[in-house]
Formats: C-alpha cells, structure tokens, sequence
C-alpha cells in the first residue's frame, strides 16, 4: 500500500510539474527539454524497473569466467596428465634416466632442448587453442592469480557489499520511510559556506610544485587545483540533490560541464604527453568510470541511464583516446591535432545536430543506453531521450577542454614571461585579464544564467565554455592563487 501510494503521489507530482512548466521546442532536432523537477536518482517505488540488463555485469564477467574456466581446466590437465602417467611408470623410469645421463655428462647433445623463451603471440596462441600443456605449465600461476582474486576479493567485497546491502535496504525495502525534500535558500549557503571555512581553516596548503615544462612554480591549471575544483563542485552536486535546490539547476549545469570539461582536459593531456595507449591503461580506466554503476544496475536492477554520469564520461573519454589513438605518431604536428580536433566537431555536429542522424547511431545501444522510466514513453517502452538530452547538452565542451590542454604548455610559457616581466606592466596585465573576465561573466550571467531553465538548456552547449573559462582566468590570475588549494576538497 505505501509503494501504491508513493506511485500515485509521484504521478500527481508529474502532472503538477506538467501544469506549471510548458515543454519548449527542442534544443536539437529530436530533443526535447525536460521540466528541471524531475530527478533521475534511482530511486524506487513507480520508478523501479522490470528489466535485467546483462550490461552493467559485462565487463566483470569477462574478468571472472575466462579466469576461472582457465584455473579448471589447467587442473583437469594435471590430473589427466598424473592419471597418464602413472599407467606409465616404466616411461617415467626411462624420462629420469635420460635426465641423469644428461646431468652426468655434460657434452650431451642440447639439440633436443629448447632454450628460448616463448614468444607472447606463441603464448597467446596456446591459451587460446586451448593447449592442455600450456595450462598445465602455467597450473601455479593461474592458482596463485585465482587465490589472490578471492583475497581481494573477500578484503574488498566485504566492505563495498554492506554499502550495496545498505543501498537495497534503504531503495528497496520500507525498512526507513520516504520523505519530502525540504530546501530552505538560507540553510543551503549557510552549509556551503560553513563548510569552505572549515576546508580554509584547517586544510588551506600552499604547494610549491615546480612545472615540468618551465621548471619554475607556475602552476597554471596544477593537479592540486583541479582536485579541489572537482571536490567543491561534488559538494554542491550533492546537496543540490539532497536539498532538492531546484533553483540553481543551471549552475549545476554549468558544473556538469566544467566536470565534462576536465574529462577531454585530463584525458588529452594523459594520451598526449605519456603515449600510453595500452590495454591495461584503456581497461583500468573504463573499470574506474562504471565499476560503481555497474553494481548498483545489478543490486537495485536500474536502468544504467539512471547514473548518466557514468556512460556519458565513458563516451566522451573514448572520443578522446580513439581522437589520439588513431595516427598518433603524428600527435606531435600541430596540423594532424587541428585535424583530429576539426574531425570530432564535426563528429558531434553530424550526430547530435543532423535530423535522424542520432537515433540511427545510437538505437544498437537502446540495451544499453534506453530509459524505461514511465513519463518518457507508454509503459514499458525504453527511449534514448534521455541519453541524447544528457550527452546533448555538454557535446562540445569536452573538445574545448582539449584544445585548452593542448595549449596548456604555451600558456604556462606566457605566463612565465609575465611573471618575468617589470612590475608595472605586469599588475596592468593582470589587472586588464581579471577586468575583461569579470565583465564577460558578468555579462553571462544576466543574459544566459538568469534564463529560465528550459530555456537556458538551449544556450548551454553553446554558452557552457564561458563561465568555465572565465572561473580558470580568475583563478590562475596571479601566483598566489596559483599555489594554493583547500585540501579537504581535493
């Protein structure tokens, strides 16, 4: 009765958002624009879905299964091979004769021996031939991987199972009750406020890092910086969802996307310096950005959708390395990466802003990337609304990120000469950078921010990279505010 009742309460919640927001034309061709009270948490109630998505175990079936097939079977391999052999004791006799002779002469003849080491493509040839000698060489290395696996996994599945135990009691079960959100303006800046003083006061650290390309401290856009960029923003994520503070929808937005922008930033910088493009760092990192997700689609049985974040970083961080992955012994001419860059907007353009182009990508995924929630569709139905709103509104900010890295290094350079420069003519620089930065987003904020919400979703994917741009400029003004951070967010 208390779900039923839940249900019906979030439905006449849906019609009285319906009501009072009308639906604008669509920001893309196909995209609609959603009323900014509608939350995708997760939760459950009229919300849960009726599907078991094989996605979201995947990528832990393709560890597990060959793991643990491949430990049976090396030993099967032995106890057939020991069955074999000791019907044989007469040919093991012979086998240790030959091997004594060999030892006590040492001008045997090697001919029959082979020295060199097996090649990886030879081994990987074997493995997947299934060649029962090569299991049964590899019998100890496999036991010692599957044993260290279940430590692990025992260590480590332990604690993460009570926070997914915990997930499915309070989500799934009327063990605690569901409750309005209650958002009072003064109450949310007085915690937000309160808690940057606490991270000032006992946190504030002055780094004195020195650049890997100048050698001095520098520090534009440093690691501590984007550490703590990223913490203050998760703290604001989290409380706007809590608190339900519907009223900062397009600063959260603008979050979102400051979030996005770092992915292309982070991500091209990586690939870009290191020239790693391995399996195992393309693997850690796809595990990093959906192992959470992953679990809880499986314990709550949710639509992936549900945790956007996840698919939508995943996307945008493959566009990046499969940008730099592709001719990547010519990353380092200027030209090939304006082409690369060049090639992804147009990439986006194509997809996202060409009628029909979208569903026709994407609709091999709807598995994967379809919304089952009721108010998108007749029920039961699954949409990529969605995942085009989501992945649409942040479609470019990502490439600026990486354009912005790409130009990390002269900007650093730049700066260096300013910082070198006499003393006048470095404050009026300064002081002219900080000047036109504060009026662009001053501008900014009274003619888009200050947008209602649907029609701002319009302005967003277009807009997103100034306020970004401006917080980066004002931030890395001077060296002082270079080299500090509050550390309790990073």
């Amino acid at each position: 009765m208390k779900r039923i009742f839940v249900s019906r309460k979030r439905e006449a919640e849906t019609k009285v958002i319906s009501n009072k927001m009308e639906i604008s034309a669509p920001i893309t061709p196909g995209q609609v624009g959603y009323p900014v009270d509608v939350q995708f948490s997760g939760s459950g109630g009229s919300l849960k879905s009726d599907y078991k998505y094989i996605q979201s175990s995947v990528s832990i079936l393709l560890g597990i299964i060959p793991l643990f097939a491949a430990t049976l079977y090396a030993e099967w391999s032995e106890y057939r091979k020991n069955s074999k052999l000791s019907s044989e004791i007469g040919r093991i006799s012979d086998i240790n004769d030959g091997r004594a002779a060999l030892l006590e002469d040492p001008n045997l003849p090697l001919s029959t021996i082979n020295l060199d080491s097996p090649s990886v493509a030879s081994q990987l040839l074997r493995f997947f031939l299934m060649d029962s000698s090569f299991f049964v060489e590899n019998r100890l290395t496999l036991r010692a991987i599957m044993i260290v696996f279940l430590i692990t996994t025992a260590i480590f599945g332990s604690e993460f199972g009570l926070y997914l135990v915990y997930m499915y009691i309070c989500d799934r079960t009327d063990t605690f009750g569901y409750s309005i959100k209650s958002y009072s303006r003064d109450i949310f800046l007085f915690l937000y406020f309160l808690l940057i003083m606490v991270a000032a006061i006992t946190s504030f650290k002055i780094h004195q890092d020195k650049s890997p390309i100048t050698g001095k401290s520098i520090l534009y856009l440093n690691r501590h910086q984007t550490e703590e960029w990223k913490g203050w923003m998760q703290v604001m994520f989290v409380m706007y969802h809590y608190f339900g503070a519907l009223e900062i929808y397009n600063g959260i937005r603008v979050f979102i996307a400051g979030y996005v922008w770092m992915t292309g930033f982070g991500n091209f910088s990586y690939y870009y310096v290191r020239k790693d493009f391995s399996i195992a760092r393309f693997a850690q990192m796809m595990w990093r950005l959906n192992f959470l997700a992953a679990f809880v689609c499986i314990v709550l049985n949710n639509d992936y959708m549900f945790y956007y974040i996840c698919p939508m970083h995943t996307f945008f961080t493959l566009m990046v390395y499969g940008a730099l992955r592709i001719l990547n012994k010519y990353n380092e001419i200027g030209s090939v990466i304006a082409l690369k860059m060049a090639s992804c907007f147009l990439i986006i353009i194509l997809v996202w802003e060409v009628p029909g182009v979208f569903e026709l990508v994407w609709s091999p995924f709807m598995f994967l990337l379809g919304c089952s929630v009721t108010f998108l569709g007749p029920e039961g139905t699954r949409s990529l609304k969605e995942w085009h709103v989501r992945t649409g509104l942040d479609r470019y900010i990502w490439i600026i990120g990486m354009i912005y890295a790409y130009y990390h290094p002269t900007v650093e350079k730049w700066m260096e000469k300013l910082e070198e420069a006499e003393f006048k003519r470095r404050i009026s620089i300064k002081l002219a950078a900080a000047s036109v930065s504060l009026t662009v987003g001053y501008l900014w904020f009274e003619y888009i921010y200050k947008l209602d919400s649907i029609t701002y979703q319009k302005y967003h994917p277009y807009t997103s990279w100034i306020p970004i741009t401006v917080y980066i400029c004002l931030r890395n003004v001077t060296q002082y505010f270079r080299c500090y951070s509050l550390t309790l967010f990073a």
